[in-house]
C-alpha cells in the first residue's frame, strides 16, 4: 500500500503545481526562534521575485537583441581569456588592409611601420597566436632589412622554443628564408644539440629541414654530424671538419663504427616510431647509416620505412567522401595532396628517390605488391616528375610481377601515351621499355642513382654486376651521334637487384602482351609530323621505328612498316611555307639520318618515297645529311641502291659526305 502513497502524492504534486500553489513551503521556525527569521525570509524572497522580474525585463526579445547579446558575451569572454585582445583587433585590421594585392608601396610600408610600432615589445606573445603570429609573418616579408633585424634581435633567445609551436613555426622560417648569412649562421650555431629532439617533433622537424635544404655543404654536414654520435652531439669544435660522408667523418676523427651504429639506431628508431620521414635530412640520415648498417638493422629500418612510405595521411574519412565536391577547390587540392602515399610525396630529391628504390630493391615480393598498389592512381604525377620517372623506370626493370605492374603502372601510362612522348620526363619508363639504360636518355647521375643499392643487403655476384656497370658508365659516358648501335648505350648492362625474370622476358610481357606498344606505335603514326621536329619526341619515334633494343618489338613488325611509311609520306610533301620540311628541319633530319644508317628496311621505304629522282634538291643544307646518309649505311642494299644518283653529285662537289671523325666529335 505505500506504492499506492506514492503515487497519490505524486498526483498531488502535480495537481498543486498545475494551480500555481507554491513548490515547498517556507521552513517552520522551531521552538525557540522568534517571528523575525520568518519575516526576513518572506522579505528575501518578495526580493528575489522583484530582481527576477529586472531581469526578465532585460532579456532580448527579437532575433536580433539576441545575437547583439551573444556577441556582447563573447567579447567579455575574449576580453578576459586574452591578453592582447585589443590589440589583436586593432592589428587585424591593419592586416586586411597591407596584405591586399592593390595597395601601393609606400601605404603597405605605413601600414607595417604602425603594426610594428603597436606590436612592439610584445613580440614573443604575438608569434604564439594563430591570428597575430600571420600579422608579424606578413611585416617580416614586406618591413625593411632594420625593422627585420630587430624583429630577429627580439625574438632570437626564443626562436628554438618558437620552432615546436604550431603556428610561430611559419614565422620562424620566414625569418630563416629572410636572415643575413650571418643570422642564419647563428640560427645553425643555436641548432647544436637539439637536433635529434627536433627531428622527433612533428613541427620542430619541419624547421630543421626547411633550415638544411637552406644550408651550405659545411652547413649541412654540421647539422648532420651530431646525429652520428654521443661526442659529435656534445662538442661543437668536433663538427667543423671537411668530411663528406659518415665513413670518412669515422675515420678522421678516429670513431669506433660499433658505437656509432648504435647510436644512429637509437636516432633512427626514434624518428621512425613517430613516422616523421617525408623530410630530406631524414632521408640522408638514414642513406649515411646504410653505408655502415649490417644486413640485420638495414633490414629493420626498411622493413619499418614500407608501412609508412605506402600509407596515405588522408584528411577526408568514406564517410566525408559525399561532401567532398562541395568543397573550394583550394581545399579539396590541399586534402588531395595529403590523400597521397608518402613515397608519391618524397620523390622530390635524389635521396628521396634512393630511400625509395632501396625498399623496391630490398623489400620482399609482398612489400613490392604493397608498393605498387600504394601508387595506385598516382603513376602520371609520378612519371612526369624529375625524379619519379626514374623510380617507375625502376619498377618496371626489377619487379617480376608484370601481371600486378601491368594492371597498375603500364595501364594509366597507356592513357596518357601522347603526354608521355612530349615530356622530358615521362618519356623516360618508355625509353627504359624500347632501350634499357641508354645514356643517350638517362645522364651519368641518373645511371648511378638506378644502380644504386644497400651494400650489406646485396648478394656479391649481383654486388659485381653493379660494380661493373658502374664503371660502363664512366668508361662508356660518351655518346656516338653517327652509327654503331649508340657506343654510348650500356649494352647488357642491368640494374643490380634480386629479380629472378630475364630482363628481355620482362619487357616482352609488359610491352607486347599488354598493347602498350600497340598504343605508343598508333600515337607515333597519329603524330609522325609533330615528332619528327620536336627535340624530345623524336627519341622515342627513333626506338620505335628501329623496333628497340634488341628488336623487342619483332611481334608486331606490320605495323612498324606502316610507320616507315608514314615517316616516309611526311618527308615525301612538297615544300611549303607553313610548316618547315622534314628534311630542313634540324630535329627531323638528324633523326631521318639515324634512320637510313640503322634501319635498312626504313631506307628503302624513304629512297622510294620521297628521295628518288630528287636528291639533287636536297644535296645542301641540313638535308644533306639524309641523302648522305645512303652512301654511309653500313648495308650494301641501300648504298647500292642509292650510289647510281649520288655518287655523281658526290663527284661534281653538290653533295658532301661528313668526315667521320668530325661527326664523332
Amino acid at each position: 500500500m505505500a506504492g499506492g502513497g506514492d503515487l497519490q502524492s505524486a498526483k498531488k504534486r502535480k495537481r498543486e503545481n498545475a494551480e500555481g500553489i507554491p513548490k515547498r513551503k517556507p521552513p517552520q521556525a522551531k521552538g525557540g526562534e522568534s517571528g523575525a527569521k520568518r519575516k526576513e525570509y518572506h522579505g528575501a524572497r518578495a526580493g528575489h521575485g522583484a530582481a527576477g522580474e529586472a531581469v526578465a525585463k532585460k532579456q532580448p526579445v527579437t532575433a536580433r537583441d539576441r545575437r547583439l547579446a551573444a556577441k556582447e558575451m563573447v567579447e567579455s569572454r575574449k576580453m578576459k581569456r586574452k591578453r592582447h585582445y585589443s590589440l589583436e583587433k586593432e592589428l587585424t585590421k591593419l592586416w586586411e588592409k597591407m596584405r591586399c594585392h592593390n595597395v601601393s608601396k609606400e601605404e603597405r610600408s605605413k601600414l607595417v611601420s604602425e603594426a610594428l610600432r603597436k606590436m612592439d615589445g610584445k613580440y614573443l606573445d604575438i608569434a604564439g597566436s594563430h591570428v597575430t603570429a600571420r600579422v608579424l609573418q606578413t611585416c617580416v616579408k614586406w618591413c625593411s632589412q632594420s625593422e627585420r633585424d630587430a624583429i630577429f634581435n627580439a625574438l632570437q633567445p626564443h626562436l628554438l622554443t618558437l620552432s615546436r609551436k604550431k603556428y610561430a613555426v611559419f614565422l620562424v622560417k620566414k625569418l630563416i628564408k629572410l636572415a643575413t648569412k650571418k643570422q642564419f649562421a647563428w640560427f645553425i650555431s643555436t641548432l647544436h644539440g637539439h637536433i635529434a629532439k627536433l627531428l622527433r617533433h612533428v613541427i620542430g622537424a619541419a624547421v630543421v629541414d626547411y633550415a638544411f635544404q637552406r644550408a651550405t655543404q659545411p652547413q649541412k654536414r654540421q647539422l648532420l654530424l651530431e646525429l652520428y654520435s654521443t661526442e659529435l652531439q656534445l662538442f661543437k669544435d668536433l663538427t667543423v671538419q671537411s668530411s663528406r660522408s659518415l665513413l670518412e667523418t669515422i675515420s678522421k676523427l678516429g670513431l669506433q663504427k660499433s658505437s656509432v651504429l648504435q647510436y644512429m639506431t637509437l636516432v633512427i628508431q626514434a624518428i621512425l616510431e613517430k613516422g616523421i620521414v617525408e623530410y630530406s635530412i631524414v632521408h640522408t640520415v638514414i642513406l649515411e647509416y646504410f653505408t655502415i648498417a649490417d644486413k640485420t638493422s638495414a633490414s629493420d629500418v626498411i622493413r619499418q620505412l614500407i608501412p609508412l612510405l605506402t600509407q596515405g595521411s588522408s584528411v577526408i574519412d568514406v564517410d566525408e567522401a559525399s561532401v567532398a565536391p562541395e568543397l573550394p577547390n583550394k581545399t579539396k587540392d590541399k586534402k588531395k595532396r595529403l590523400s597521397e602515399p608518402l613515397i608519391v610525396r618524397i620523390m622530390h630529391s635524389r635521396e628521396g628517390l634512393k630511400i625509395g628504390m632501396s625498399c623496391l630493391k630490398h623489400g620482399s615480393a609482398k612489400d613490392r605488391k604493397k608498393i605498387i598498389k600504394s601508387l595506385k592512381g598516382h603513376v602520371m604525377k609520378l612519371a612526369l616528375n624529375d625524379f619519379g620517372c626514374l623510380f617507375i623506370t625502376c619498377i618496371l626493370s626489377i619487379v617480376d610481377d608484370t601481371k600486378l605492374v601491368s594492371k597498375i603502372v603500364i595501364q594509366e601510362l597507356a592513357k596518357h601515351i601522347k603526354q608521355l612522348i612530349f615530356d622530358k620526363n615521362g618519356r623516360r619508363p618508355l625509353l627504359q621499355l624500347l632501350h634499357p639504360l641508354c645514356s643517350r636518355y638517362l645522364p651519368p647521375a641518373d645511371l648511378a642513382c638506378l644502380s644504386y643499392n644497400v651494400p650489406s643487403l646485396i648478394s656479391r655476384e649481383v654486388q659485381g654486376e653493379a660494380s661493373e656497370s658502374a664503371a660502363e658508365i664512366i668508361s662508356e659516358n660518351k655518346v656516338d651521334t653517327v652509327a654503331d648501335k649508340e657506343h654510348g648505350s650500356l649494352e647488357g648492362t642491368q640494374i643490380a637487384s634480386d629479380s629472378k625474370k630475364d630482363p628481355s622476358q620482362r619487357r616482352h610481357e609488359l610491352l607486347i602482351k599488354n598493347e602498350l606498344a600497340e598504343a605508343l606505335i598508333q600515337s607515333c603514326i597519329e603524330n609522325v609530323g609533330e615528332l619528327l621536329r620536336t627535340n624530345l619526341a623524336k627519341d622515342v619515334l627513333y626506338e620505335v621505328a628501329v623496333g628497340g633494343k634488341d628488336y623487342i618489338l619483332e611481334g608486331i613488325a606490320d605495323r612498324i612498316h606502316m610507320l616507315h611509311d608514314a615517316i616516309a609520306s611526311d618527308a615525301a610533301q612538297p615544300k611549303t611555307e607553313d610548316i618547315e620540311h622534314a628534311f630542313e628541319n634540324f630535329h627531323s633530319s638528324r633523326v631521318i639520318r639515324r634512320l637510313v644508317i640503322e634501319c635498312p628496311a626504313f631506307a628503302v621505304t624513304l629512297w622510294k618515297k620521297a628521295l628518288e629522282g630528287k636528291c639533287k634538291i636536297w644535296a645542301d643544307g641540313h638535308s644533306s645529311k639524309v641523302v648522305a646518309a645512303f652512301l654511309e649505311s653500313p648495308s650494301s642494299k641501300v648504298r647500292d641502291l642509292a650510289k647510281s644518283e649520288l655518287q655523281p653529285l658526290v663527284d661534281t662537289g653538290i653533295l658532301k659526305i661528313p668526315d667521320h671523325k668530325a661527326v664523332e666529335k
